[in-house]
């Protein structure tokens, strides 16, 4: 299943304008209003990876199958949305069922393009929707704790990690800070997951500028790439109508070109899978052989029996050993064979930590 990341930011920032452009569709409904978006348009890319190609060519494979991310997008958010103003409840139950976070900060002035607060600010901008993120947090864990306490009665430890969590994040949300800037301890991840909040998943800050400032940015922009380190998380600078203009051209070589007369060397949509990637600790394995080459996804610090369930729960459940060539030695040595002729493939077990670009034959009996 693909990683899910949701485009957030208030009305008219650039949000469906950039989802039409990543997903190459037009199905969400870029309009000069705010909620021209109303319900989640889901939109699956294909992680762009050089090395997919060239270990393909040399297996001579029928399919080549790239590695997918899903984008979500998910309709402007607006002052009072923890209250329900503007669709709020709906907007942010779209926002917990995601991976990650997508920001979209509209760092640009046109007349042409109406603002919902009616000046351009990147900064308050930011705020407004990390504040109404946090009340919603703050509610819902001031909800649940009664309930939570008098559960815990019966003598249930796990129950009671959650609730010192639940009054340690209701202490920093009421300092103004998201739940992700807690300090958790490795036993104490997982009951910090159970917990749901929106303020916990990773974000990412695309900073929408004009044309001529996506390499140098602006002060908007240098105010949002401040505001993200000190939030520990980093932000990208990009422009949703190019984006929207590459999209529509028809071939790799004419977007190519399109990127030169830029001076760019790569598309926004690159730039912001990778920092996805980066935000989330993602790394990409291929499995490789006459019929398909195909990238999979899995987390920094995956094991080889973990990546075989990725692709099927029985290759997880019934794992054996992995035939494991490393992307330089099946590169250098011409594929598989020519590999593990010369001492370049390995059998791993199940503990062996997947390393980026490693290519997998998995054996496994169920």
């Amino acid at each position: 299943m693909a990683l899910k990341c949701g485009i957030v930011g208030l009305p008219n920032v650039g949000k469906s304008t950039l989802f039409n452009a990543l997903t190459e569709t037009l199905n969400a409904e870029a309009g000069n209003f705010p909620f021209c978006t109303i319900e989640p348009n889901i939109g699956t890319v294909a992680v762009p990876d050089e090395r997919l190609d060239k270990i393909s060519n040399i297996s001579q494979s029928e399919k080549t199958i790239p590695t997918t991310l899903e984008f979500v997008d998910i309709a402007g958010l607006v002052e009072g949305a923890s209250k329900g103003e503007g669709l709020g409840n709906q907007f942010l139950a779209s926002i917990r069922e995601v991976d990650s976070v997508i920001h979209v900060v509209r760092c640009f002035k046109n007349d042409d393009i109406t603002h919902v607060s009616g000046s351009i600010d990147s900064l308050r901008d930011v705020e407004i929707i990390e504040t109404e993120l946090m009340l919603a947090d703050l509610d819902s864990l001031t909800k649940r704790l009664p309930n939570m306490e008098k559960k815990a009665k019966g003598g249930d430890k796990e129950l009671k990690l959650s609730i010192e969590l639940a009054k340690k994040t209701i202490e920093l949300l009421e300092e103004g800070k998201p739940a992700r800037l807690l300090e958790v301890a490795p036993e104490e991840i997982q009951a910090f997951k159970a917990l749901h909040l929106l303020t916990n998943k990773k974000t990412l800050f695309v900073c929408n500028v004009r044309e001529d400032e996506i390499i140098s940015g602006n002060d908007e922009s240098k105010k949002i790439s401040d505001y993200a380190k000190s939030k520990n998380s980093i932000s990208v600078n990009i422009s949703a109508q190019i984006e929207a203009e590459i999209a529509h051209l028809p071939t790799k070589e004419e977007k190519q070109e399109f990127l030169e007369s830029l001076e760019l060397t790569e598309t926004g949509l690159n730039r912001i899978i990778r920092s996805c990637y980066d935000l989330l600790g993602l790394i990409t394995f291929f499995t490789s052989g006459p019929k398909e080459t195909r990238g999979w996804t899995v987390k920094t610090n995956s094991t080889a029996k973990q990546a075989a369930g990725v692709i099927h729960t029985d290759f997880e459940r019934g794992f054996i050993c992995a035939d494991t060539i490393s992307y330089d030695d099946f590169i250098s040595s011409g594929g598989e064979k020519q590999a593990k002729e010369i001492g370049k493939l390995r059998q791993e077990g199940k503990e062996y930590i997947v390393k980026d670009g490693d290519i997998f034959h998995f054996k496994f009996n169920v």
